[in-house]
């Protein structure tokens, strides 16, 4: 199976449970592969074939940026849906990383992969 992949993409969003949480933004790291037949555009060498990670990567920023949601499991279901639903992809695997959010580890977060039936 082909993937295209987005790796590191770092999006300040306001996310968290807790009150100070919801007065800042924070830096959240989005690692996204998603499935798609590359041998389309392998043959035509044309952009339109493609899935557009610049496309997928601009709309993730878009849509996280302008987002309020308490935990990181909720973002990741939604931004995984959105991905899904929009890009024609037939399955994602999204990690969701949270910088800093616990002393003493580089980041927390969830790794999940959904499909479309």
């Amino acid at each position: 199976m082909d993937k295209v992949f987005i790796e590191a993409l770092e999006i300040d969003a306001l996310i968290g449970i807790y009150d100070w949480e919801r007065r800042i933004r924070q830096p959240l790291v989005f690692d996204i592969e998603m499935a798609f037949d590359n041998r389309v555009p392998a043959a035509t060498d044309a952009i339109e074939d493609t899935l557009d990670y610049k496309a997928v990567s601009k709309r993730v920023m878009e849509y996280v940026g302008a987002s309020s949601f308490g935990l990181v499991e909720t973002l990741a279901e939604s931004v995984a849906d959105l991905i899904l639903a929009e890009f024609g992809v037939r399955h994602v695997r999204l990690k969701l990383s949270k910088p800093g959010a616990v002393r003493g580890a580089r980041a927390v977060g969830v790794l999940i992969e959904r499909s479309r039936d």
